[in-house]
């Protein structure tokens, strides 16, 4: 990949990771839940995701998903599923400060904070149809594909790692002003209801014909 094809894509990359969707949600959300070092795990999780998804799209697959029309629902449901079910957790998530618990209680939430971040980034069939319709455009065919969707799947990486940092400081900044309990579950609805959002607008969106 040439220097300015690649200096392009790093410009569109910006742009993809700063549009609002469910992973900004989902980075906002941990960053109110669980302050900003054990929050960031979960862009930890979305930034796998975009990779599982360039995996998907390099050898084939998302070209399958996308043209099966049983492959698209499944995924897409799955995913609005998943969606809504955090959004459900969100509202209903008890309105406490941040506490350190045990180390095995961390462990475990790390854990679940990165699979989070995956499951919400990894089963978007929107970004397996983005993928497929953006990055061929940055592909020079004539060189070995493999090295090109590395450095994609780098560059898509890195901006994600960034800006869903400045989208979890936010929200851990603005848990710690919080003072009343009141405060803060209404905060937790409003993501829950963000969260359920995010699920209508996938389960709205359509494989292209």
């Amino acid at each position: 990949m040439e220097f300015a094809t690649w200096l392009a894509f790093f410009a569109a990359s910006w742009a993809i990771s700063i549009s609002p969707g469910a992973g900004a949600v989902a980075a906002m959300s941990a960053g109110l839940s669980h302050g900003f070092r054990r929050g960031y795990l979960t862009t930890l999780g979305l930034v796998l995701g975009i990779w599982t998804q360039m995996l998907v799209v390099s050898v084939g697959l998302g070209a399958l998903v996308t043209a099966s029309g049983t492959a698209f629902l499944v995924v897409k449901w799955a995913g609005v599923a998943y969606l809504v079910w955090l959004g459900i957790q969100q509202w209903r998530a008890p309105a406490r400060p941040l506490a350190s618990g045990d180390e095995a209680a961390t462990s475990r939430r790390a854990r679940d904070l990165i699979a989070r971040g995956w499951i919400i980034n990894a089963l978007n069939p929107k970004g397996t149809v983005f993928l497929l319709a953006v990055v061929p455009q940055f592909l020079d065919l004539a060189q070995p594909l493999a090295p090109q969707y590395l450095v994609i799947g780098l560059t898509l990486g890195f901006t994600d790692l960034v800006v869903m940092a400045g989208y979890t400081a936010l929200a851990a900044r603005l848990l710690r002003t919080l003072k009343s309990t009141a405060h803060i579950r209404a905060l937790n609805r409003v993501f829950g209801t963000l969260f359920v959002v995010a699920g209508g607008l996938l389960a709205m969106f359509k494989r292209s014909a």
